[in-house]
């Protein structure tokens, strides 16, 4: 058996948590499953918080959620005796009267002690799960503090910052251990303090994100190569991104396709920058840039051959995730019928959207409304997108289609 749980459930946080970029995620996952369902209390624990999204484990996994099938095994691993589950279901909000009387432990308080004891021993999970009972401020229940127990408020909130600041150095040792999501209630704990309990100590927060890099978080070595690249040290920055895309995370191939599309460091290569976009091709949101960049690549023939219908589609699925960067794009695409069927009424409409200074978009615009292309023609309306097209060569040609009569209204020459 390992030292603070089963061998299956130790040989699982490593490959989920303690060593996120290896790999071993989905084999740590099945490993979960199997043990949960031979009565693994510990086991089911941990497979719930796989479950619940990015917020308990790192994406790069792709684990499913499933909020659902999460609560069930958290119930089930309260009944099949893990302490862990108990005060995850405390924090949760799962721990309904029901569920507490089917855990085999007396009170809260000793599953409390049992996870308190793993993380004495060094356990990171157990760690975090007891830093977290402190910063929620679940210590109030697991404790019995009733502030009416207390001679006077001052005493009370003294009780309350003691125990919260707790949470300070189970945080660290979990984030120094394995968890990187330590990490992140650090910083909010640093950032915002707590309530008028805790002040702010924003000066602790600064140098987290480098720790965690260097820690091996691929989360964390994407969040420093970003603030490098904010500060401008453009080559360290694209060391980390490097670092975070070999360690499984898919949002760094952006970042290192734009240095190579733009050539500022490691000098230009179309076709590589092109096949970083496509490594960051994924099904979450955070990759419309990726799509965005492809996309541009595959309009303008740069890196790869030219293929309006590749882009049109690379442009639709980062639209369709919320990122309308392609718009103009896509404008265009279904103005012309380059690589979709031609289509006035929806060039309008992506066209119309963009609200950023774009001559190309308001000499379409015009001749859209000029000419009356899928709309009512409205020349006033027209004209005045072809007059902030501004210097736009195929505008001032189109203006020269119209005039102004006596009364003062555009008309068609």
């Amino acid at each position: 058996m390992g030292k603070c749980f089963s061998d299956a459930v130790e040989q699982a946080l490593q490959y989920i948590y303690y060593d996120e970029g290896g790999g071993k995620g989905k084999e740590g996952f099945q490993i979960l499953e199997q043990a949960s369902a031979a009565g693994d209390g510990d086991a089911s624990c941990v497979l719930a918080r796989c479950l619940c999204g990015h917020q308990y484990v790192w994406e790069g996994h792709r684990f499913p959620v499933d909020d659902n099938r999460a609560t069930a095994l958290l119930h089930k691993a309260v009944e099949q005796g893990s302490a862990m589950a108990v005060l995850v279901c405390l924090r949760t909000g799962d721990l309904t009267p029901s569920i507490e009387k089917k855990m085999p432990f007396p009170s809260v308080r000793e599953a409390f002690e049992i996870v308190l004891k793993n993380a004495e021993l060094g356990d990171a999970f157990s760690q975090y799960v007891i830093g977290n009972s402190y910063f929620w401020w679940d210590f109030i229940r697991i404790q019995q503090i009733d502030r009416n127990d207390f001679k006077n408020e001052q005493a009370f909130r003294q009780c309350l910052k003691e125990n919260i600041q707790k949470s300070e150095d189970w945080f660290w040792k979990a984030f120094q251990g394995g968890i990187h999501f330590a990490g992140n209630n650090l910083r909010h704990y640093y950032l915002n303090g707590d309530e008028d309990i805790i002040e702010p100590q924003p000066a602790k927060a600064a140098d987290i994100a480098r720790i965690g890099a260097e820690r091996g978080y691929p989360s964390y070595q994407y969040e420093y190569a970003k603030e490098l690249r904010n500060n401008k040290q453009y080559e360290e920055a694209l060391h980390w991104f490097k670092k975070a895309a070999a360690s499984g995370d898919r949002d760094a191939w952006y970042f290192i396709g734009e240095a190579y599309e733009e050539g500022k460091l490691a000098g230009q290569d179309l076709p590589y920058a092109a096949e970083c976009y496509e490594k960051g091709l994924n099904a979450f949101e955070m990759s419309a840039p990726c799509h965005n960049g492809l996309a541009d690549l595959y309009w303008k023939g740069k890196g790869v051959p030219q293929d309006y219908a590749k882009a049109y589609q690379l442009l639709s699925w980062a639209y369709e995730h919320g990122n309308n960067w392609g718009v103009p794009y896509m404008g265009m695409c279904c103005f012309y019928g380059q690589g979709t069927q031609q289509d006035y009424g929806k060039a309008r409409k992506f066209l119309e959207e963009v609200d950023w200074n774009d001559s190309e978009t308001f000499y379409l615009l015009g001749c859209i409304y000029g000419r009356g292309l899928g709309v009512n023609a409205d020349i006033k309306k027209g004209v005045a997108y072809l007059q902030k097209a501004g210097n736009h060569e195929a505008a001032k040609k189109e203006l020269l289609c119209y005039k102004k009569t006596l009364f003062g209204k555009w008309v068609r020459r």
